[in-house]
């Protein structure tokens, strides 16, 4: 980050609340002539500090009214189940974030689904991918705070 300025921060932050913003709306609002913003903005997607632009879209208005977070363990840890394991749950698309964590979970997973039925499904994927000692499911009850965007320091 030491050497992302604060014209580079500003564009970072348009760019995660609006990815469709066009590059002359953002460079009138940093204060840049439409081809220096371009060019900032380019470099930025080189360097791999914006990974894509997407689309972010309601869970609610696509009936997926379920999320689930799942805490996993396991026995196995080595490489080839930890191979098995991920290339697994990859493959499961209701599978939105999927962590290898430190303290007592071996692996957390955010999961969404259209109801308990169709979590149930996924469930059932869920184990059979790998040898498992534990599933551990909490449904949330209310999205109080969702956001993609990440923090950004000058």
């Amino acid at each position: 980050m030491e050497d992302l300025d604060r014209l580079d921060i500003r564009i970072l932050e348009l760019l995660q609340d609006n990815a469709a913003l066009a590059n002359a709306e953002i460079a009138d609002r940093v204060g840049l002539s439409p081809n220096a913003c371009w060019r900032r903005t380019r470099r930025l997607e080189e360097r791999g500090i914006i990974r894509c632009r997407v689309a972010l879209l309601s869970q609610e208005k696509l009936d997926l009214n379920v999320t689930v977070f799942v805490g996993i363990k396991t026995n196995e840890h080595n490489d080839k189940w930890l191979k098995t394991f991920a290339e697994g749950v990859k493959a499961i698309p209701e599978v939105v974030e999927f962590y290898r964590m430190s303290g007592e979970t071996d692996y957390m997973l955010k999961i969404v689904a259209r109801d308990i039925a169709d979590y149930d499904r996924v469930y059932k994927k869920l184990i059979a991918v790998a040898p498992l000692s534990d599933v551990s499911s909490s449904f949330a009850m209310e999205r109080i705070k969702s956001s993609t965007a990440i923090p950004l320091y000058t």
